[in-house]
């Protein structure tokens, strides 16, 4: 899995000192609970040692998944990218065309989203279908829970 991930510089931030928590607070602090729980005695019926040593391992988990995307990750600079199709970091108003709304989506990368807030992945299959469209266009994408139709209807770029 070699492919790079699109972020802002805001993005890579978030996540690097979201790893230097895991690994300079968290760990330590599960390292001394299994520490306090050896300690204890008979490891194999201590219940303690092991829910630390299974914490111990989805932590490692977590850290190894933001240190890949960290090193796989490639900034974005959007003032480079042209302003009339929808690319990383656009802000794109959609039309929903079975229901008639409008929706809004901004493209984001990893440590930037934020599902609430409209912010979706760009690697996500909802924004790859929007890549490369300009206003006016229709497009249809499929996702896991069906086909979406949407017409853009705007494209901006926040400065």
């Amino acid at each position: 899995m070699s492919e790079y991930i699109p972020m802002s510089r805001s993005g890579y931030a978030k996540l690097q000192a979201e790893l230097n928590q895991l690994e300079d607070v968290e760990m330590p602090k599960i390292a001394k609970r299994i520490a306090e729980a050896r300690a204890e005695g008979d490891l194999k019926e201590n219940a303690e040692y092991h829910g630390a040593r299974e914490s111990q391992g989805m932590m490692q988990a977590k850290i190894n998944m933001l240190r890949d995307k960290l090193g796989r990750a490639q900034i974005v600079d959007t003032s480079t990218l042209p302003k009339d199709t929808v690319a990383f970091g656009a802000t794109v108003v959609v039309k929903d065309l079975e229901f008639g709304d409008n929706e809004t989506f901004v493209l984001v990368g990893a440590g930037d989203e934020n599902y609430d807030e409209g912010k979706i992945l760009i690697t996500s299959p909802l924004a790859q279908g929007l890549v490369g469209k300009k206003i006016g266009e229709k497009v249809e994408i499929d996702v896991p829970a069906g086909t979406m139709k949407f017409k853009v209807l705007e494209i901006r770029y926040e400065e």
